[in-house]
């Protein structure tokens, strides 16, 4: 089976900080792969170039087999690739609705010619993914900035599911989160996956990596040195990769 996303020997350095050297990695669709390291592995780095923050310095990215250029983050929206950060990058004095759609809203025409925004088909639509994601978000709350971490997590992966993203890069998301909130964005990711989406998982909580992932790559100066069938391995092998302590 053909990976839907590859990584191959992406290189990149900071003046003399060389944060990339050559990572190669492959993500399935319908596959949770989680990504884990310690602090300055190159994680958010990796993710970053798969998003359109950075470019690479060499190496390519390939999406269904062929490469691709992604030289911003719209252009890595245009093609499939939504990442969910930590800072979540929702527009707090909008509606759940309004997010989900923010700069791809439908648009009824007065006479035909005048747009007007279809707050219509919004409201319903958001009404039925919030169901179909069998969340407690109250789809006609005013805002979402009294909404929790978790319920914010929950209209971020909401919306990547609704515009049928091919990869889905979640960023700590459950960083911050009471207990119920993460198992529910655990949940959430593993439905998107059940959706043929490809999930990159980004994490620190190995129990919970274990728990989320079908695969984990763990990452240490800025290469991929191991990657495992996350029912196949455990925290101490992990940890040893991590750490770089592997005879």
């Amino acid at each position: 089976m053909s990976p839907l996303l590859e990584v191959k020997g992406l290189t990149k350095s900071f003046g003399p900080v060389q944060a990339l050297r050559g990572v190669d990695l492959s993500l399935q669709a319908g596959e949770v792969l989680a990504v884990v390291g310690d602090n300055g592995a190159g994680k958010s780095t990796l993710i970053k170039h798969i998003s359109g923050v950075y470019k690479p310095d060499s190496g390519e990215i390939l999406l269904d087999g062929r490469p691709v250029a992604i030289d911003n983050p719209r252009d890595g929206l245009k093609i499939g690739i939504e990442t969910v950060y930590q800072d979540l990058a929702l527009a707090d004095e909008l509606s759940v609705g309004a997010n989900i759609f923010l700069g791809r809203e439908p648009v009824w025409r007065l006479f035909g010619l005048l747009p007007f925004i279809d707050e219509a088909r919004i409201r319903s639509e958001t009404d039925a993914l919030l169901a179909r994601i069998e969340s407690r978000i109250p789809s006609r709350t005013g805002s979402v900035l009294g909404l929790s971490g978790g319920q914010r997590q929950a209209v971020a992966i909401a919306r990547a599911l609704y515009w049928k993203a091919k990869v889905v890069i979640l960023d700590e998301p459950t960083a911050a989160l009471a207990v119920m909130e993460r198992e529910h964005v655990i949940a959430l990711s593993r439905r998107l996956a059940s959706e043929g989406v490809g999930v990159i998982y980004i994490g620190h909580n190995l129990i919970e990596i274990l728990q989320v992932a079908d695969r984990v790559a763990v990452m240490f100066r800025g290469r991929v040195v191991y990657t495992a069938n996350a029912g196949e391995t455990t925290q101490e092998e992990l940890i040893k990769y991590m750490t770089g302590f592997v005879q």
